[in-house]
């Protein structure tokens, strides 16, 4: 990025955009028409393999599940053949449920057909299991049926008693199955047993980890990604980033299991904080406590902040700064971060951050716990002494490549409403259109791509010299660079400031392919979102943007992004801005129609309908924009 004359840094640079962070990670049957036929069972017998055979899952036995799995998916949702269709498959699959498990494509079926299970079908598996916890637990593909066993309570709880009449009288084992909720809590007893191996090991940690939010009754987006990989695409849902953690109800002696379990960690905390595997456990175990037992969480979060404060000093102040730098431990003080109640985190920053911002936000590691310390500031106080120390270095942060703590401070002045002035100000210094004051009107293109002024324009200006003022033509004839992500994410904060005039103002000056490329942009359509939902935009504001975009209607139907943007600016237009809209992308039906991502808009805005019936079509949308003000005037209310 190219810094100004009075930066100590070299001219002529680009802003790093924010690195990845410097840490390790780690032939069917085809089903008959007319009536469904169940596949005929395996001929290779029922008996469940002892551990220590052979696991071995043949070829006819394979092909049976194959079908049988293909069978039920293409069968009605509902009914009795399909219930006992269901109960007869997992039926052969308990008999091989060993063999099944720990075979890469036995494993991926039994995952699926576990999805379909009742109550006590899943039990008779998981019981199956059972006597084979620890192998199954840290077996590649067995531990990812745990999982999928424990990811099926939520749907089972909550669901009403089974009729289980139809099970067939003579099953001697009847009797003595354990209910589902006998299961998790005696599989958390197990693992409560031998707590540090199942923490420690690569895969069994991934069942702990699920146990541990099922107890809670707090299913964590991030960790329910990382078990699609069996999944097919038709199931894969929308990113974590976009999902919020999903509460369901659990019994109360879920969330006795679910102290019990977590109290474990206190026995081995050094374990837990410095061992890669181990500290993936601890930091859900947070999440979770936060959530549903919020003291508990503080009580755990505080015998993590005095082990290491009780280690060796490092030289240059708190022992809490050695873990800042390690890969390991500081993922888990990001976590200790967000979940602290505000008292608490006010005095660890008073013991351990102060006047030390400026060196964590250098450092490639310490940077992401400042972030996420900034991510969890909620009061003005905080955020005045945070802001006092870290705003000066703010062009140094992002000529280092971390500009994602820069984000953080920008999104903890959009929540806590302070010092938006200020940080809005620096911003402008830092990509280098503060002054001659023409240059504001750029800052949306410089933000967007992380990049300073002389270098988005191609400039040379020399060290000393008079920053020259703002060339209309040369911003307009510029195609708009590359979004990034996190200069989506700053745009997207700045629009949410009290007063963000200048932002819409530049957003304004973009020319119609600007704006229709940030609006085809995967991050970028995002801002195009901000402008519709911030409620500091007013709607003569968001108008004198958004016109810019006539004329580009087609090319935004016709993108995967775009599309999307459009229906959002249609679900809020006026009927005159909707008459608009329509008439322009009715001159392209044809193409609209055969288009992926148009033919959708083309519904949503009933082009058929629009060119064939217009009246029709103006009463139609009339009564849609009559609910739409009655529904505005309720919420307001």
């Amino acid at each position: 990025m190219g810094l100004g004359p009075h930066s100590p840094h070299k001219a002529g640079r680009r802003f790093p955009a924010g690195g990845k962070r410097g840490r390790g990670a780690k032939g069917s049957g085809r089903p008959t028409s007319g009536r469904q036929r169940e596949p005929r069972p395996p001929p290779d017998g029922r008996s469940e393999p002892a551990l220590d055979a052979p696991l071995h899952l043949s070829s006819e036995a394979l092909g049976y599940f194959r079908r049988a799995l293909s069978t039920l998916k293409e069968a009605p949702e509902t009914g009795e053949e399909r219930e006992l269709m269901v109960r007869n498959v997992l039926k052969e699959a308990e008999a091989q449920a060993l063999a099944l498990a720990t075979h890469r494509t036995g494993s991926e079926m039994l995952q699926e057909l576990l999805g379909f299970s009742p109550r006590k079908p899943l039990c008779r598996v998981w019981a199956a299991l059972r006597s084979n916890l620890r192998f199954v637990a840290c077996h590649r593909s067995g531990v990812h049926v745990l999982q999928s066993a424990l990811l099926q309570l939520p749907r089972l709880l909550g669901s009403p008693a089974e009729n289980e009449e139809v099970e067939e009288e003579e099953d001697g084992k009847e009797g003595s199955l354990e209910t589902l909720e006998e299961l998790v809590q005696g599989l958390a007893s197990e693992v409560c047993d031998d707590f540090l191996f199942y923490c420690g090991d690569t895969h069994s940690s991934f069942v702990v980890r699920t146990l541990l939010q099922v107890l809670g009754g707090t299913l964590l987006e991030s960790e329910r990604a990382r078990h699609r990989g069996f999944q097919s695409p038709e199931t894969q849902r929308a990113p974590p980033r976009e999902c919020k953690p999903t509460d369901f109800e659990v019994p109360e002696s879920f969330l006795n299991g679910l102290q019990n379990l977590s109290s474990c960690f206190l026995k081995d905390i050094a374990v837990f904080i410095t061992d890669k595997i181990s500290s993936f456990c601890l930091q859900v175990a947070l999440q979770i406590l936060h959530r549903k037992l919020p003291q508990f969480c503080a009580h755990l979060c505080n015998a993590v902040i005095g082990y290491l404060s009780n280690r060796n000093s490092s030289a240059d102040g708190s022992p809490l700064l050695l873990f800042l730098r390690d890969q390991t431990s500081s993922r888990l003080l990001e976590q200790v971060l967000l979940v602290l109640e505000p008292p608490r985190l006010w005095s660890l920053f008073e013991d351990h951050f102060q006047g030390q911002l400026q060196i964590l936000a250098a450092h490639p590691i310490a940077n992401f716990p400042l972030q996420r310390l900034l991510d969890a500031v909620t009061t003005p106080e905080l955020l005045s002494s945070v802001f006092e120390e870290l705003s000066p270095a703010l062009e140094a942060v992002l000529a280092q490549g971390h500009p994602g703590v820069v984000v953080a401070l920008v999104g903890a002045c959009r929540r806590v409403g302070t010092h938006q002035v200020q940080v809005l100000q620096l911003l402008l210094e830092a990509f280098h259109c503060a002054e001659p004051s023409s240059r504001q009107l750029a800052c949306v293109p410089l933000f967007a791509t992380l990049t300073a002024y002389e270098v988005y324009y191609g400039l040379v200006e020399e060290e000393g010299t008079v920053p020259a003022e703002h060339q209309v033509e040369m911003a307009t004839a510029r195609a708009l660079g590359e979004v990034s992500v996190l200069g989506s994410l700053l745009l997207q904060h700045l629009l949410h400031f009290s007063a963000p005039g200048l932002i819409l103002r530049s957003l304004g000056a973009l020319t119609g392919p600007q704006l229709l490329t940030l609006a085809q942009s995967p991050s970028g359509s995002h801002v195009l979102d901000a402008i519709l939902t911030s409620p500091s935009v007013t709607r003569k504001q968001r108008r004198r943007v958004l016109k810019t975009l006539k004329g580009q209607y087609v090319a935004l139907a016709c993108s995967r992004h775009g599309s999307r943007v459009l229906d959002v600016i249609w679900s809020g237009a006026s009927l005159g801005a909707r008459k608009e809209i329509a008439a322009e992308l009715g001159e392209q039906n044809q193409e609209l129609i055969k288009d992926p991502f148009g033919h959708h808009v083309a519904r949503n805005v009933a082009l058929t309908t629009f060119l064939k019936r217009r009246e029709a079509w103006e009463q139609q949308q009339g009564a849609v924009a009559k609910r739409r003000r009655i529904l505005n005037s309720i919420l307001e209310d």
